[in-house]
């Protein structure tokens, strides 16, 4: 057994790291441990490459974006959040940029900037980083923290090595993208000492639907469009922004967005339909007349040529095809149904969602280790005494903008800080 070590942090993502480098700043004693040779390496792929840090809005729309775990998210944030985060990079040198959406990223655009930065960062805290170190189990006696065993995959072969500690923090991470080392192994640890799983499913993830539709308008992007995710014919949940057609089906951001609503549907057996407003600015009857002026002002061409002043060309043939209108009318031919036709088909372009992309896709992971376990003043278990939580592996998330490695970071600070004060540092 390895002696000495008062904090044992397992996981290198951003909640692992900041969790780790607090904890050592106080005084502690502090190893941390990483499954994969290099640690943040799903941090290093996050903004596609260019990491959406954090976002600009206020504190009360921030925490919005959780859902029910919003409640839980205040003390972490109050103690941690998006001002202290910016403060925190710019001491480490990396400098930010506000974008759309309040969206916040690195200046440089590079997210290994900031896995650099951090890295540099926890080392020179004094903490000592471990790769190639798979948790087997924690170490308990009288549901208390007494160590953990782990697989040392540097060596050949792997040898078990035990670790003894006076705390741990899990931040293990979720399930999604589990070639960064994000296999849910997190989960099954903190099962096996007592703590229930909310049960785990891919979020912010595409949707794959019906038919050939979307095949055909692949690589197609809707700017300012209003998609709702409609379950048993009730409507659950809506988003305004931007998507994208697949070959398989639906992604972008408000697709992304919506995801979990539509799998939690389908996961219960549900029909589920993503209807897309593609003139969410205007009303029925301000469409109506939009259309009228269109084929009033050209009432000698054809429709599918009018439609170009309302439609991205490949989305023509879809419209006239759903709606069953001759494209080769002109406009003075058009009927008072056949308006009302276009106007409800540009109001209700639907799909059928028939299922979600895999883990191995999926921006985060919904679900994880019930947050009523939990102490939310500091991360702490209820359950097992000395461990404590960080990150994706509890059972909080939100859509996308910067939200989640926000609270990454502020509830490794919290975990961090709140460890130290537990030992005596």
């Amino acid at each position: 057994m390895s002696d000495g070590n008062e904090v044992i942090v397992i996981g290198g993502g951003p909640a692992g790291l900041m969790a780790a480098g607090q904890a050592a700043l106080s005084g502690a004693r502090v190893i941390l441990l990483e499954k994969m040779p290099q640690p943040a390496r799903k941090l290093l792929i996050s903004g596609k490459g260019r990491c959406n840090l954090t976002n600009a809005c206020s504190l009360d729309e921030f925490l919005g974006h959780f859902g029910p775990a919003r409640n839980f998210l205040k003390p972490a944030f109050h103690t941690f959040f998006v001002v202290d985060l910016l403060s925190f990079l710019s001491n480490l040198g990396i400098e930010t940029v506000t974008e759309r959406g309040n969206r916040i990223f690195p200046a440089s655009g590079k997210a290994g900037e900031v896995v650099t930065a951090l890295l540099n960062w926890v080392k020179a805290c004094g903490v000592k980083i471990y790769p190639n170190q798979r948790v087997i189990r924690l170490v308990c006696e009288n549901n208390e923290i007494k160590g953990i065993e782990v697989q040392d995959l540097s060596r050949t072969p792997p040898r078990k090595v035990i670790y003894s500690a006076s705390a741990v923090i899990l931040a293990t991470g979720g399930a999604s993208y589990p070639g960064t080392g994000s296999t849910g192994d997190g989960y099954r640890l903190a099962q096996e000492v007592g703590h229930t799983i909310i049960p785990v499913r891919p979020a912010l993830t595409p949707l794959v639907v019906a038919g050939e539709v979307a095949a055909r308008l692949q690589g197609l992007s809707l700017k300012n469009v209003r998609a709702e995710i409609w379950s048993n014919n009730k409507k659950v949940a809506q988003e305004f922004g931007e998507m994208l057609f697949t070959h398989f089906g639906l992604s972008g951001p408000i697709i992304l967005s919506l995801s979990k609503f539509a799998v939690d549907a389908l996961n219960q057996k549900q029909s589920v339909m993503v209807k897309l407003d593609l003139k969410p600015a205007l009303d029925d009857a301000t469409l109506d007349q939009r259309l009228i002026r269109e084929f009033d002002a050209h009432s000698k061409m054809q429709l599918r040529k009018i439609l170009k002043n309302l439609l991205p060309q490949r989305l023509i043939p879809i419209c006239l095809e759903q709606t069953s209108i001759d494209p080769l009318k002109i406009g003075s031919q058009i009927t008072a149904n056949e308006r009302k036709a276009i106007r409800q088909w540009l109001k209700n372009f639907s799909f059928q969602i028939t299922g979600y992309r895999p883990f191995i896709e999926a921006i985060i992971t919904a679900g994880g280790i019930n947050l009523s376990e939990v102490n939310r003043q500091n991360m702490a278990s209820k359950i097992v005494r000395g461990l404590y939580f960080a990150g994706e592996v509890l059972d909080i998330d939100a859509d996308t903008g910067g939200f989640n490695l926000q609270a990454a970071f502020s509830t490794g600070y919290l975990a961090g800080k709140s460890v130290a004060r537990v030992i005596g540092r």
